[in-house]
């Protein structure tokens, strides 16, 4: 059975030669400027989503929470349990499926870490199951980037040369996925893979979470401004579990 492309590609160590380049500064003034808004009390139990190495894991840690990353991609989380501490904890995990015997005060789900399946029925299995791990009014936090506004200004094609591997870089739109094709060459051999994530925008979001959530606020940036389709950078959702 063919691995699905996010299996295969997150587990690579191209992906994160390609990607390596994160901004720090930001993602920690965006974890501050999350847990301001959501007030939730220190040493709550918190389950970053789809957490690649986990450095929101760690932040949010600092802030002194207990904190589990999940992950599917075996080598990010071999990675991420180097820093493992009684709070802080990793794990390999199907963001689809129910963590047994866990209750979260909150689940974050960050940095455009949703919407790469191809049925969206898995969508809905991941809202469901971020429902069952959550406890009474628990929130569940989606850090999107904004489908509108990357569509309009899709850059069709460039390259990038990071380590000495130059990786070719293809997108297009496909009226419902947003398709990256990465080509590049190392030690004598030549790779493609490619990306696919839904262009899903705040109505998808809205319909996806209407079960079992209610949507609190929704913000356009990592400074927690308002969210505009035209002009935003990112789609951030704070929904609460319904009661």
């Amino acid at each position: 059975m063919q691995k699905e492309w996010f299996a295969e590609w997150f587990n690579t160590e191209y992906y994160h030669i390609l990607y390596q380049d994160r901004d720090e500064d930001e993602a920690n003034r965006f974890i501050s400027n999350l847990i301001s808004f959501l007030n939730i009390p220190k040493k709550s139990k918190l389950l970053d989503l789809a957490c690649g190495k986990g450095r929101h894991s760690k932040i949010l840690n600092s802030f002194s929470y207990d904190v589990l990353g999940v992950d599917l991609s075996e080598n990010s989380i071999l990675e991420a349990k180097k820093e493992t501490t009684a709070t802080l904890r990793f794990d390999t995990h199907d963001m689809r499926k129910v963590i047994p015997k866990l209750k979260f005060a909150a689940v974050f789900n960050l940095f455009t870490s949703f919407g790469y399946f191809d049925s969206p029925e898995e969508n809905k299995k991941v809202c469901s199951s971020v429902s069952e791990m959550l406890k009474s009014k628990g929130k569940f936090v989606i850090d999107f980037m904004n489908a509108e506004k990357v569509i309009r200004n899709l850059v069709h094609s460039e390259e990038k040369t990071i380590d000495g591997i130059t990786f070719k870089l293809a997108r297009r739109f496909d009226g419902k996925h947003i398709f990256k094709e990465i080509h590049f060459s190392d030690k004598g051999q030549n790779f493609h893979f490619t990306e696919r994530v839904q262009a899903l925008n705040l109505q998808d979001f809205q319909a996806l979470l209407s079960a079992n959530f209610r949507i609190l606020e929704t913000f356009g940036s990592f400074d927690l401004a308002p969210f505009s389709a035209a002009n935003s950078d990112r789609l951030i959702i704070i929904a609460e579990l319904k009661s």
